[in-house]
């Protein structure tokens, strides 16, 4: 049960990643309103970094800026340390 959640859980923000990421790409192809990199940055923190690397390599999009990468891996980092957290704890009660 706990394993379905957390695929599920990561499915649902890996998802959002790839439309923020595509989103903005088009956005700025055409010069129009963009996701701020912090909405991007929060989606991978709580789960969609899956899907972000995806919409990353599929858009080329974001790859190339450094600050941003930096950022990026420490959200994927902090990210599976909860993860890790989540399931020690989930273990504890088995």
């Amino acid at each position: 049960m706990m394993f379905s959640l957390i695929c599920a859980w990561y499915a649902f923000f890996s998802l959002l990643a790839v439309l923020a990421y595509g989103f903005d790409k088009h956005a700025a192809i055409r010069g129009h309103w963009r996701v701020q990199e912090s909405t991007l940055h929060l989606l991978s923190l709580l789960g969609g970094w899956i899907g972000a690397l995806v919409a990353q390599k599929l858009f080329h999009h974001k790859r190339s800026k450094k600050r941003f990468m930096l950022v990026f891996w420490a959200s994927v980092f902090v990210n599976l340390l909860g993860l890790v957290l989540v399931l020690s704890q989930w273990s504890a009660f088995m």
